[in-house]
């Protein structure tokens, strides 16, 4: 059993990636304090832990006295100030948005004690881009979780120019303590090690229905028919929301300037109608109930 390198852990971002990680840090006997300029998106980070405690209880997975000791261990805020000084390690989790990152990196460097780890869950933008407004260069670093973290059991550990082999080592150790494996980067790299294959799948996709050759439901259908996976890139792409995916798509635009490299008309149109996935009811798919769950839609029988 690894030794905690850490007692308090600190998300910036109460959304669907910064709850998870929150929650797995709880479950896992870490103090965790969720900062969130939206008071409503922490409350519906505190419904998300319940639902998904519940649930592990329904499976006896989990006591009814381990639910309430996990709970107890979550503080949501919405001033940086009161979390983040708390905390030993703060991972920050907002919209990928160089923009904002470099705000919430300032802040932290602000109120965060001398020797606390700065580490950003981006998924594309390199902690190198960010580390220089801070007075800690040392100790920054890529940590890129995904999700479910809980059964998507890696997180991605990048350098930034100056990162220490100390801090590294102790990010790597609290990843195992959480029971997830830690994957190192051994140079920058825009999508880390997964992303760059996943990233090469889903720009492939979308140009596919962009250029008419295809549907999305019958590029889904091909995926899974031939990984025998539960979803195909569209409906994963409904997970992790549709405007991170454009988001992240503009950062690989921004590096290379290559028009094939930008986000395709029809996907920006769906997020301009404010169908962003299934965390608004809608994306490529319906939610809660997707078209590619139902019986026979492998074979072709339904279309929607």
């Amino acid at each position: 059993m690894e030794t905690k390198p850490f007692e308090t852990v600190c998300i910036i971002g109460a959304g669907f990636m910064g709850a998870q990680i929150g929650l797995h840090c709880a479950t896992h006997g870490y103090t965790v304090w969720f900062v969130d300029i939206l008071e409503e998106e922490l409350q519906r980070a505190v419904q998300r832990h319940s639902e998904e405690l519940d649930a592990r209880l329904e499976k006896e997975q989990i006591t009814p006295d381990e639910k309430e000791a996990i709970l107890s261990r979550t503080h949501v805020t919405t001033k940086i100030q009161e979390g983040a000084p708390k905390a030993q390690l703060v991972i920050e989790s907002v919209p990928e948005r160089l923009e904002i990152k470099h705000e919430v990196f300032t802040q932290l460097d602000e109120v965060c004690l001398s020797h606390t780890i700065l580490a950003t869950n981006s998924s594309s933008i390199r902690i190198s881009a960010i580390e220089e407004v801070t007075n800690r260069p040392k100790k920054v670093l890529n940590m890129h979780f995904y999700p479910p973290v809980w059964q998507r059991t890696m997180v991605e550990l990048m350098r930034g120019t100056a990162t220490s082999d100390e801090t590294i080592e102790s990010v790597r150790q609290f990843v195992r303590t959480i029971d997830l494996t830690p994957l190192l980067v051994r140079r920058e790299s825009t999508g880390f090690i997964f992303n760059r294959v996943w990233r090469a799948i889903k720009k492939e996709c979308l140009h596919l229905v962009d250029n008419g050759v295809a549907s999305h439901e019958d590029v889904d259908r091909a995926w899974m028919i031939a990984t025998a996976m539960p979803a195909g890139p569209f409906g994963l792409m409904d997970v992790v929301g549709l405007d991170v995916v454009r988001d992240i798509e503009m950062v690989y635009y921004r590096e290379s300037g290559d028009e094939t490299d930008a986000p395709p008309k029809f996907l920006l149109d769906k997020i301009e109608r404010g169908e962003l996935g299934m965390k608004t009811g809608k994306g490529f798919y319906t939610y809660p109930n997707p078209a590619f769950q139902a019986p026979g839609w492998l074979k072709g029988d339904k279309e929607n």
